[in-house]
């Protein structure tokens, strides 16, 4: 697995990173579930009559869809701000992900550029980077578009955004994700791309989705760029 992972990383010169998984949990202490509910009491208060599948959704990021799909925009965009809210809240007590942090500096190191491109909003992931003085190696933060989860990965978009700012081709890029949104979203970009399988059951469905190679430890990919690195 490290040879292939230095192969790969030897074809690349950009670092695409998702944040919720490799570079953080950013839910640890304010669960995703209690957050989601939340969100639908938001819905509760616009007068919403809320279904049983959006009342029971665990994932803020799916009450989030689900609600712009009920066709208000204004419902969408209170919904938006009120995950906004809550990620910022998050992001204070979001557990590193161990070698997240590593493998940010050692790419640098490498001389690699690094971005984040993320289903949260810019701003949560830009208190995170700031917090744990990181934001000096990561540079451009891509962040889900406002009230428009429609773009959100799997979408292609916000990759390519970062590629596009960047300044690199899609195949000089990699994205290291833990979702078959990211897997997905990255083939479709026309970038490399990592799973990071941080769950049992991950790792047979990145293969299956394509993934260059696929990682049960940040620390796996952080060993191979340290080896690049003193080349």
């Amino acid at each position: 697995m490290t040879a292939d992972l230095g192969q790969l990383l030897g074809e690349v010169s950009a670092v695409l990173l998702d944040f919720d998984g490799p570079v953080c949990s950013i839910f640890a202490g304010y669960p995703a579930p209690q957050v989601a509910a939340e969100l639908v009491d938001v819905l509760r208060r616009h007068g919403i009559d809320v279904p049983p599948d959006l009342a029971s959704e665990p994932d803020p990021l799916e009450v989030l869809r689900l609600a712009a799909a009920l066709g208000d925009h204004g419902i969408t965009r209170a919904i938006e701000d009120a995950l906004c809210a809550a990620e910022r809240r998050a992001v204070k007590t979001a557990e590193p992900t161990p070698y997240g942090r590593e493998l940010i500096v050692a790419a640098r190191q490498a001389g690699m550029s690094v971005a984040a491109v993320s289903n949260n909003s810019a701003g949560a992931v830009t208190a995170y980077l700031a917090a744990h003085r990181l934001a000096r190696y990561v540079s451009p933060v891509i962040g889900r578009a406002y009230a428009e989860p429609g773009r959100m990965k799997p979408n292609p978009e916000p990759i390519l955004k970062a590629v596009d700012a960047l300044a690199e081709p899609p195949s000089r890029c990699l994205l290291i994700g833990d979702s078959l949104s990211d897997i997905n979203g990255a083939r479709a970009a026309g970038v490399r791309v990592i799973g990071f399988a941080n769950r049992p059951g991950k790792v047979e469905a990145f293969r299956i989705a394509g993934a260059d190679a696929v990682i049960t430890s940040m620390g796996e990919i952080t060993r191979a760029m340290i080896d690049l690195f003193e080349e």
